[in-house]
């Protein structure tokens, strides 16, 4: 295994790297380019090492971070509130039944409300298909708007911590594990990744995980193989769009209906459940109208479905037949563990306990992408500041 960057080395990197976020926004991946990416990952290992040696990498005085959570979260909700305190950034969170927008408060007005001094709004937002990114749109705009009129002095960016599409923060965390684990990123060219649906007693997990990393790993020329149970597939456009990235990378990308044929020969697995497009397409319209009886009846009519698939696990048996049966195992967490967590789910309590730990070490990198996509979003020359910190924390340590 490579020897991970220096930081003067990631510092060096990074600052060869062109990047054009400033004052935009971030919300799903394949929108910018892969020199991009590659800044993110490298900026976000720097920060992770400045914070590591007990350095600061403050960069603001003063400014609001805002946080939009419409679904449950851990993670992601802390690594967005560590963020922005080691960005220097204060922290609120909009409770929407406790703001007006329970009482019928327009998203225009809303945005523009939380924004007079705000630096970054992330947004979680996937509980809707065809809703979450749209909603994050549609309060771009709105600041946008509130911008060019000048009521805001300057928009504030959007960062996406998961919509119904796209979960960017938990996708490029997981490149820049897998960038720790196998060295670098041209490392992972060739590299074998099986992201496979898994049982679990659950019917309503999005889709947005299992998108973004075949949107995001199909571009570094890994071979991608998507593995799920007939009629549990994926958005149409983001399963094409993953099809042209490997070809374009040199990598290559494949569908099957078989979880054994995805492992074979693997160097990474990402066993994940997730609920098929056309059920989350049911569900999207009877929460709309809070079908409560309708959702029920849902429920019941995917569970007995899911109930089908049970052998659809990472056992010990089905992590054998991996690239010489120890592939790396990655999980967004919190994972549905066999006689752990549930009776039956994605991953056997052996595996999991074998990859804890990992797994642990992979969500560790989501506070500092979050700290990267604000650096980026929100600095004029990332670079130069960068520089001015490393410095800093050097002339610190001597």
């Amino acid at each position: 295994m490579t020897t991970t960057p220096t930081i003067t080395e990631n510092l060096r990197a990074f600052q060869g790297l062109k990047t054009d976020l400033f004052h935009k926004d971030f919300l799903l991946t394949w929108e910018h380019p892969e020199e991009e990416i590659r800044a993110i990952v490298t900026l976000a290992d720097t920060l992770k090492q400045l914070h590591k040696a007990g350095h600061s990498y403050k960069a603001f005085d003063t400014g609001l971070a805002i946080s939009i959570f419409r679904d449950n979260s851990t993670r992601t909700r802390f690594s967005f509130a560590s963020a922005a305190n080691a960005m220097g950034l204060g922290l609120s969170d909009l409770d929407e039944q406790k703001s007006q927008v329970a009482h019928g408060e327009t998203v225009r007005e809303t945005a523009n409300m939380i924004s007079f001094l705000t630096e970054v709004i992330g947004i979680r937002d996937d509980m809707f298909l065809g809703e979450g990114h749209t909603y994050m749109k549609e309060v771009g705009d709105a600041l946008t708007d509130g911008t060019e009129r000048g009521v805001l002095h300057r928009r504030p960016s959007i960062v996406n911590l998961q919509c119904d599409i796209d979960h960017p923060t938990q996708s490029l965390a997981d490149l820049a594990w897998l960038r720790q684990h196998f060295g670098s990123l041209e490392a992972l060219k060739g590299k074998k990744i099986a992201m496979t649906w898994a049982y679990s007693p659950s019917y309503g997990k999005p889709l947005s995980v299992p998108q973004g990393i075949i949107g995001l790993m199909s571009r570094f020329g890994m071979d991608v193989r998507l593995a799920h149970p007939e009629g549990y597939g994926l958005i149409s456009d983001v399963v094409d769009l993953s099809g042209r990235q490997a070809a374009k990378s040199g990598g290559k990308f494949t569908v099957t209906n078989s979880m054994e044929e995805a492992f074979d020969g693997a160097d990474i697995v990402y066993p994940k459940s997730w609920a098929p497009y056309h059920v989350m397409e049911r569900r999207t319209e009877m929460l709309k109208v809070s079908d409560k009886e309708g959702l029920r009846e849902l429920e019941k009519e995917c569970l007995a479905n899911n109930a089908k698939y049970t052998n659809w696990e990472c056992t010990r048996k089905m992590m054998d037949r991996t690239a010489d049966k120890k592939a790396l195992y990655m999980h967004c967490l919190p994972a549905d563990i066999t006689d752990v967590s549930c009776k039956a789910g994605e991953v056997s309590a052996e595996v999991f306990e074998q990859y804890r730990i990992p797994t642990y070490q992979e969500a560790a990198y989501k506070p500092f992408i979050i700290s990267a996509l604000m650096f980026l979003t929100r600095l004029k020359d990332p670079g130069a500041k960068l520089e001015q910190i490393v410095n800093r924390a050097q002339a610190l340590h001597l």
